[in-house]
């Protein structure tokens, strides 16, 4: 997992760092150069023809565009490259001022810039340019960029043509704790920020303005960054994912790898439990019985002949209703999942109560199961592990809240449920959290807007159950987070062959196969 930090968490990170740690701000400041420069090799070679424009402002932002200016000097040549300074040189002070006399020292000589006047008399010099460094403004902004900066954003954005613009550590005149925009902020092509993801660049919609992001170490100890106070805010990362997915024992067999009890379908929507079931199956669980309507059963069996089936009586709706419910259902199950397919009738929503009174084994809850908690003013769960997986509109009912306030407060409404009921909550989006009974919360980097189809949670509830069915001894927010990574990466790569209007949900069964193997080779 890599910690997404707040400026203030980042500027504690630097202190441990320098302070407790002995590295020299002057070296991690080299060390982000030096980071720069390798993506602009990467990225852009060779250096020697693009025009390079450097836009400093004063702070350690603009030490670290001093740096990466040096460095184009001295390994590739000045010809092309031009460095702009947006204040008075002797306003520079500590590692940035040393690394300002430092390029000086190598021949390169900034172009100052400290007012409007100024800054539109060189202007027709620098646009040009084919990649402009964005060194203006870091993570410690407070409010909207303004005047100088403001303008000098608002002219890269819109009067530089042919460059590319890669910024350094965030965009100029974006926030770094929110996704929110505050006001004007720089147009970024690429974006290298250091030691970890800041708030703003993994949130919508300032995370879509950051272009390619890279995160690149610079000598801060993972140590420090996991003692830094607050709760955790973590993205997950696919080695993460990678890991549960070792070679199985010779002789492993298939109650190696749990029984999951899926709880859903009806006469109207049998084809949510059969998609769950089959996911479950499809994400390595060893047995898969669908309790369901008996006439949803021969549906759910004839599409998916390897799931077994409870078919019970079932109401006038189609649906099964607390009365069919047996506790025999539960016996020699690992993990059940409720909800898909399953009905919203007052007798549901009894059945749903019913179940997560006594379900003493992990439980998975979607759909119409979340309507039903909804509407179900104290309940508790028989069992220490349960997982809800609300998108917005579920989230709302279970909270309270209206959709908008929930995607207004998206870590904050999940962290809060999941805290307060001692579950783990995985709030589905762009962006899809999951959160812990210890107020953690995992950020999801994978997905595609094709997931908007009718279907898609139900194989999310049925990858979380088999996968939870698979590894009972993983921490379970691991776990439920490769769910969630392996199905919006599924998605990605069905995508990528056929386009996001025609992905179907239960497409994501067959790109699943691909997903594990991309994340464990």
């Amino acid at each position: 997992m890599q910690r997404i930090l707040t400026a203030a968490q980042m500027r504690e990170a630097d202190r441990v760092t320098i302070e407790e740690r002995g590295v020299p701000g002057l070296v991690l400041m080299e060390n982000a150069g030096g980071r720069l420069y390798e993506l602009l090799v990467r990225c852009f070679s060779p250096l020697s023809e693009q025009h390079v424009v450097v836009l400093c402002g004063k702070g350690n932002n603009a030490g670290d565009g001093f740096v990466v200016a040096r460095q184009i000097a001295t390994r590739v040549g000045m010809e092309r490259l031009e460095v702009v300074l947006l204040v008075n040189p002797a306003e520079l002070k500590g590692d940035a001022a040393a690394n300002y006399r430092a390029l000086r020292g190598v021949g390169v000589e900034p172009r100052v810039a400290p007012d409007a006047a100024a800054w539109r008399e060189i202007l027709p010099c620098l646009t040009p340019a084919t990649l402009v460094i964005d060194a203006l403004l870091g993570t410690g902004l407070r409010g909207p960029a303004k005047s100088l900066y403001a303008a000098v954003i608002a002219d890269v954005n819109s009067g530089f043509p042919h460059a590319q613009v890669v910024a350094v550590d965030i965009p100029s005149g974006m926030p770094s704790d929110t996704g929110e925009p505050v006001g004007p902020a720089m147009r970024a092509d690429h974006t290298v920020t250091f030691t970890a993801p800041k708030v703003s660049q993994v949130f919508p919609p300032n995370c879509e303005r950051m272009g390619d992001l890279a995160v690149a170490p610079i000598g801060t100890a993972n140590a420090v960054l996991d003692a830094l106070e607050g709760p955790l805010l973590a993205l997950v990362e696919a080695s993460d994912v990678g890991a549960l997915f070792v070679p199985r024992e010779k002789s492993a067999h298939k109650g190696s790898y749990g029984h999951v009890l899926v709880i859903g379908g009806s006469k109207p929507k049998p084809g949510a439990a059969m998609m769950a079931g089959t996911a479950a199956l499809r994400a390595g669980a060893g047995l898969v019985t669908v309790a369901t309507a008996a006439s949803a059963a021969p549906a759910i069996v004839s599409d998916r002949p390897e799931l077994m089936t409870l078919p019970v009586a079932e109401l006038e709706d189609g649906s099964m209703g607390e009365s069919a419910f047996r506790e025999s259902w539960l016996e020699g199950k690992t993990v059940a999942a409720i909800g898909p397919g399953l009905g919203t009738s007052e007798e549901n929503r009894t059945l749903v109560g019913r179940v997560v009174r006594e379900a003493n084994m992990p439980l998975v809850v979607d759909a119409d199961g979340l309507t039903a908690l909804a509407g179900i003013v104290d309940w508790r769960a028989a069992s220490g592990l349960v997982v809800l997986t609300p998108h917005p509109g579920e989230m709302a009912r279970l909270t309270g809240l209206t959709s908008a306030e929930v995607q207004g407060r998206r870590v904050e409404v999940a962290r809060l449920l999941a805290t307060q009921k001692k579950v783990y909550v995985v709030l589905k989006g762009f962006r899809t959290l999951i959160a812990s009974p210890d107020g953690g919360v995992l950020v999801n980097p994978t997905g595609t807007p094709a997931l908007a189809k009718g279907g898609s949670g139900d194989v999310l509830t049925g990858m979380v159950a088999g996968l939870l069915a698979q590894f009972p001894a993983q921490r379970p927010e691991v776990v439920i987070a490769a769910a969630v990574y392996l199905h919006g990466l599924a998605a990605e790569l069905a995508v990528e062959e056929s386009g996001e209007q025609t992905l179907a949900a239960t497409d994501l069964l067959d790109y699943l196969p691909r997903a594990i193997r991309r994340v464990s080779s």
